[in-house]
């Protein structure tokens, strides 16, 4: 069934749209951005023009020539009795819609596949004949596997049997497995902001009520609004990143863990912690094995990983870590939606985790020499940014001095270099000021696309109207 998008939450959503003239193709800049971000899903009804011109404060005139922009480059039509309607990308040229080969993706943040990887698999496949005679598919995950995904738990400090672990199709899997399971329409959620958005899109579609605290690179939690988050609206979940947060890179003190630890235990709040980029360090840890966040906490902590950033985009291997209760309950609700876990992948993903040491340590020197090319690159090219160091993690979160995050993301578009813009992992909308800039592509393209936007940038902070960039001139 088509839906449809109200004039308010499309504003929220567009967030500072108002980067260029005119301003009628800044408005449709920013709707074909949320269109390409499938913030906006395809075939969903647009506000009339007069709600919209009402809310935006701008004349139907300018409505009606946004959305003409917008049909002309086969982002909407015109449909009679629904009004203006988005299209699904597939209607579009094939240039507006994929990355070519001589183009830049960092929309993805995950490494190109560990070197090994083709020879486990190799190996694997030899032994075929036996892999064949079994089902194929399993909704529990391979007792081999399970095992050993809960000893690698036991070699961080926290004992786990192979009864409280369940393999999923990977993480994302695993988000919308809880989410469908645990939630009933209307419960409220906590949630960073930013996030990982297809988190906040598996919650959503769950019904969640999503109550969002910030999170910064530099300053970390807000501590303060997460307490009262916990107390006014006792969240039935959280959903977390306490390692390497996705987008910021930021990493949870011992203090902020006790404090959210605390608070969510007061609430009766099950804390669902992501540690898919856990082990992504860029700068070697102190301890072969460090501690995980909010062990030993006295409220529920269900825990969920993949090989999706260590190994592979392509290996879909998650998993859940719960109590044996959780996990028979996850089970049963997995079975009528997803049969289970294909069974060669779960092979190799039992042969790969014997070998994690050594795949850890490739992905630590593969990503510090992105992460030093990007801030080393962006500090030269770029130094009104502000430029954070993460010690792990998948991306650097820049700060642009600005509300220019998506119209700059457009116009490298126009250069081969595809992002993500700020406004992408809010949860309440936000986040102009800042790019997601993944270092995980390597050290030639990361150079290539500092160049782009060193190149890039001034054309855009020129095209915004004076008040915006009177606003980055206070900043910087």
């Amino acid at each position: 069934m088509d839906s449809r998008i109200g004039a308010r939450a499309l504003a929220v959503a567009l967030g500072a749209w108002r980067t260029r003239e005119p301003a009628y193709e800044a408005l449709a800049d920013g709707i074909r951005l949320l269109c390409l971000d499938n913030r906006i899903a395809p075939r969903t009804t647009l506000p009339a023009e007069r709600e919209l011109a009402t809310i935006l404060g701008l004349s139907r005139a300018t409505i009606a020539a946004a959305y003409r922009s917008l049909r002309e480059s086969d982002h909407v039509e015109s449909v009679r009795g629904s009004g203006t309607v988005t299209l699904p990308l597939g209607r579009r040229t094939i240039a507006t819609t994929r990355v070519g080969d001589d183009e830049i993706d960092l929309q993805q943040a995950s490494p190109a596949a560990w070197p090994g990887l083709a020879g486990v698999m190799t190996d694997v496949a030899q032994d075929a004949a036996a892999l064949v005679a079994r089902a194929g598919y399993d909704v529990v995950g391979h007792e081999r596997l399970r095992e050993a995904i809960a000893a690698r738990y036991d070699q961080r400090g926290l004992p786990t049997s192979a009864d409280e672990i369940l393999v999923t199709t990977g993480a994302q899997s695993a988000i919308h497995l809880l989410a469908t399971t645990l939630l009933r329409r209307g419960d409220p959620v906590l949630i960073e902001t930013p996030t990982y958005p297809h988190a906040t899109e598996a919650l959503r579609g769950a019904g969640a009520r999503l109550v969002s605290v910030p999170v910064d690179a530099e300053a970390g939690w807000d501590l303060d609004r997460a307490r009262q988050a916990f107390a006014r609206t006792r969240p039935s979940l959280a959903y977390l990143m306490p390692q390497f947060q996705n987008p910021t890179g930021r990493t949870m003190s011992e203090t902020e863990c006790a404090a959210v630890a605390e608070a969510a235990a007061r609430a009766g709040t099950v804390l669902v912690v992501d540690e898919t980029t856990a082990e992504l360090y860029v700068e070697p840890p102190a301890t072969a094995h460090p501690p995980l966040p909010f062990d030993g906490c006295e409220g529920a902590v269900v825990r969920l990983g993949s090989l999706g950033k260590t190994v592979w985009g392509g290996l879909r291997i998650g998993w859940i870590r719960a109590d044996r209760d959780t996990v028979r309950r996850l089970v049963a609700a997995r079975a009528p939606r997803d049969l289970g876990t294909p069974e060669f992948e779960q092979v190799v993903a039992a042969r790969l985790l014997a070998r994690m040491p050594e795949i850890l340590a490739q992905r630590s020197t593969l990503l510090r020499a992105g992460r030093d090319a990007l801030v080393s690159g962006l500090r030269a090219r770029l130094p009104e940014w502000r430029v954070p160091v993460p010690a792990g993690g998948v991306a650097v979160w820049a700060e642009l001095g600005a509300p220019l995050s998506s119209p700059l993301v457009i116009a490298a578009r126009e250069r081969g270099l595809h992002l993500s813009p700020g406004a992408r992992f809010a949860v309440d909308g936000g986040h102009d000021r800042r790019l997601r800039l993944p270092f995980t592509a390597s050290v030639d393209h990361l150079t290539r696309a500092v160049d782009i936007l060193a190149e890039t940038w001034p054309r855009v902070r020129e095209a915004a109207p004076v008040a915006t960039v009177d606003v980055f001139d206070a900043v910087v």
